[in-house]
This record gives C-alpha cells, sequence and structure tokens, in this order.
C-alpha cells in the first residue's frame, strides 16, 4: 500500500521542524545531527512507502554535499576567509520561516475577522474546553521513529507470518476510540509483538488521519501525539 498524502509542505519544512526540536540556532546548524535526523525521515519514509517528492531526495543530496564540504581542511594561508558552506541553506531557511510565519499571521487576522464579522466558525481544535494544537506528519513519524527504537532487538527482527492487515488495524484503532476518548501514538505502540504491527498500526494511523476519520493532536509542540475521533473534536465560536 503505497500513502500520499498532501499535509508535506516539503524538505524545507521537515529542516525546520528539526532545527525546532533539537533548539538549534539556525544561523549555527550543526549539519552532523541534522543531516543524520534528516536521512533518518527519508528511510521511514521509504520504509511507510509514503511517495516522496523529488526535492526531498534532492535537499538530502544538498545536506551531504554541504556537511562534505565543511570537512575538507581550510587553506591556511587564506587572505578572505571562505564562504560558509551553509550560508545560502540559512537564507532559504530563513527566507521561508519569514514567509511561513507571515501566512499564519495572515490566517489569524482572517479568523479574527470572520469571528467578528460572520456567523462563521473559527476551527479550535478543542475536546471538553481543553485546546490542542494539530500534530505535524513529522511528530507522527517521529513517535513512530521512536517506537522502532524500543523494540527489543531479538524481538524486531523476528521472522513472523502476515498476521496483520491496514484494514483491521483501522477496525481495532475506530473500536478503541469508542471506549477511549483519546489514546497516545505510546499506547498504541507499546504493546505491539514485532516491527511489521509498528508499521501496519501507523499505516492504518494515516489512512484513517486521509479519510478524516480520526485526528492527530498535541497539547503543545513537540508533545505526546494523541488520536481521537474527528466528531470529538468541536469548534469553539
Amino acid at each position: 500500500m503505497k500513502v500520499k498524502l498532501n499535509i508535506f509542505e516539503g524538505p524545507l519544512d521537515l529542516l525546520l521542524y528539526l532545527v525546532k526540536k533539537n533548539h538549534i540556532n539556525i544561523a549555527d546548524i550543526p549539519l552532523s545531527v541534522v543531516v543524520k535526523q534528516y536521512l533518518e525521515f527519508i528511510e521511514l519514509m521509504k520504509i511507510l512507502d509514503i511517495d516522496l517528492a523529488s526535492e526531498y531526495m534532492v535537499m538530502a543530496a544538498l545536506l551531504i554535499n554541504i556537511k562534505s564540504r565543511m570537512l575538507l581542511p581550510q587553506e591556511e594561508k587564506e587572505e578572505v576567509p571562505e564562504e560558509d558552506p551553509r550560508e545560502e541553506l540559512v537564507k532559504r531557511l530563513l527566507e521561508y520561516k519569514k514567509f511561513k510565519e507571515a501566512a499564519a499571521f495572515l490566517k489569524e487576522k482572517e479568523d479574527e475577522r470572520l469571528k467578528h464579522t460572520s456567523r462563521s466558525t473559527t476551527i479550535v481544535t478543542q475536546i471538553k474546553g481543553e485546546v490542542y494544537i494539530e500534530a505535524s506528519i513529522f511528530d507522527l513519524i517521529n513517535a513512530f521513529k521512536t517506537a522502532l527504537k524500543e523494540i527489543p532487538k531479538d524481538v524486531f527482527f523476528e521472522v513472523v507470518k502476515d498476521e496483520f492487515t491496514i484494514e483491521e488495524k483501522m477496525h481495532d484503532l475506530l473500536h478503541l476510540l469508542v471506549t477511549k476518548e483519546k489514546v497516545s501514538l505510546e499506547q498504541l505502540f507499546g504493546s505491539v509483538k514485532n516491527k511489521l504491527e509498528i508499521v501496519v498500526i501507523f499505516l492504518a494511523i494515516l489512512e484513517l488521519i486521509r479519510l478524516k476519520e480520526i485526528i492527530a493532536i498535541q497539547k503543545d509542540l513537540f508533545a505526546s501525539v494523541l488520536v481521537v475521533r474527528r466528531s470529538a473534536v468541536y469548534s469553539s465560536r
């Protein structure tokens, strides 16, 4: 099953996510950390058979190239300091961040205008008065990556029969959300038997999000990811 998602905004969005998650200064990005995590995300997307735009691979090549250039020895007698190989990337990230923040500001103003000038509803993710933010695809993949790392190696490489299907896991999750208002990804991944089951559960979550049956939320940025039935989320006026 190949998953096609329209929630990816591009490789710069993934880079900004990694910068924020690692509390990195954009002007002084440690390439060794960012390149490693970026490539890990790419590999996980391949494992999940998620359609990757070519721009993600182009950015991966660019990051590896910049990292390689930074490892080259500097000329001791160079009178003019050599340009930092990261400079162009930093410029692109800062520009992207600026436009992303401007777009968010304009969206916020538009919501305020609609709230005061019409009967339209400003959608705020709330459950019984508690406000949440919607988790990004990168938060979901990060939770998936953590779950894979926590499986004992003897279980991780165990050969098992293909006894799980995405449809079954979708049904199980929806049934669980009938009795529970919200469930964390840690809970869903906590009782798995092997790597295959984690992959199938994760694909089931992505498919239910695509079908607008569930929504992934967080209390705060980078906090634990929860899944809830979309019908349990309501709008505030």
